[in-house]
């Protein structure tokens, strides 16, 4: 099985490129973030001619999620339960025996602001759901973009980052303790090159210098984390034209 998460930065735009990106790779999944489409203009006919079903939430100009599968897609909630938010952030979906979970985490801003705050406290409620998913299906991969680089080696420069907004310590401490509920980083489960991103910003020439950040992830249960062959950021798209700023992320699992 090939999982995917990509914040492809409105699907209306990045449709012909995520098209490609299913003909190349051809993942079992693709988890997307920011689609920025209200759902009756969610291009749904042109993704089921190449062979995937598809579940999706929302909203114009803003955020949005949905999740691409191969197999059928049950058990759909939408929403983060016990956090009330009228922002498109979240998708779940089970296929194939593995609870698919679709996260946009908020950006914050900046530290201190009141868009941080909500991070944060959107964060420790996506971990007691997470732990409750965990605790109910042993095969969980949680994709999307955490707007977290959980690491210095995740920043290409942690001095000129430091103290920012992505890689604060509160963001990186939330993080982790999403891992301490029972998941993995698939990426960190294997040797990598070091400097490997997934985000650059669209000035100041940042991904022809690779000045990135990794901010986007696959999280995987312990069983999972069994399972999997491989993890790796495709850059590719990156340097198409009109790109998304994020790059997409692929793990394979033998499930």
């Amino acid at each position: 099985m090939k999982l995917a998460t990509w914040n492809v930065n409105s699907l209306k735009v990045r449709l012909p490129q995520v098209e490609h990106f299913l003909d190349t790779h051809k993942p079992d999944v693709l988890a997307l973030q920011e689609t920025k489409l209200t759902d009756d203009l969610f291009p749904l006919e042109a993704l089921q001619e190449q062979g995937y079903h598809a579940a999706f939430a929302g909203q114009k100009a803003y955020n949005g999620v949905a999740v691409l599968s191969r197999t059928p897609l049950e058990d759909l909630l939408i929403g983060l339960p016990g956090f009330e938010d009228p922002q498109k952030r979240v998708l779940a979906a089970t296929t194939a025996g593995v609870r698919i979970i679709c996260l946009y985490v908020p950006n914050g801003q900046a530290v201190g602001t009141d868009k941080y705050q909500y991070k944060l406290e959107w964060m420790n409620a996506a971990r007691t759901w997470l732990s409750e998913e965990v605790q109910k299906h042993p095969l969980v991969a949680v994709m999307g973009d955490f707007n977290v680089a959980p690491e210095d080696r995740d920043v290409h420069s942690p001095k000129r980052w430091e103290g920012q907004v992505l890689v604060s310590e509160p963001e990186r401490t939330a993080f982790r303790a999403l891992l301490d509920v029972g998941l993995q980083d698939a990426f960190r489960l294997f040797p990598q090159p070091e400097r490997t991103f997934s985000w650059w910003n669209y000035g100041r020439l940042a991904f022809s210098r690779n000045w990135g950040l990794r901010i986007d992830h696959v999280l995987v249960s312990q069983d999972l984390a069994a399972r999997c062959t491989s993890c790796t950021i495709d850059a590719v798209p990156r340097a198409h034209e009109r790109p998304s700023d994020h790059a997409p992320v692929l793990a394979t699992f033998d499930v």
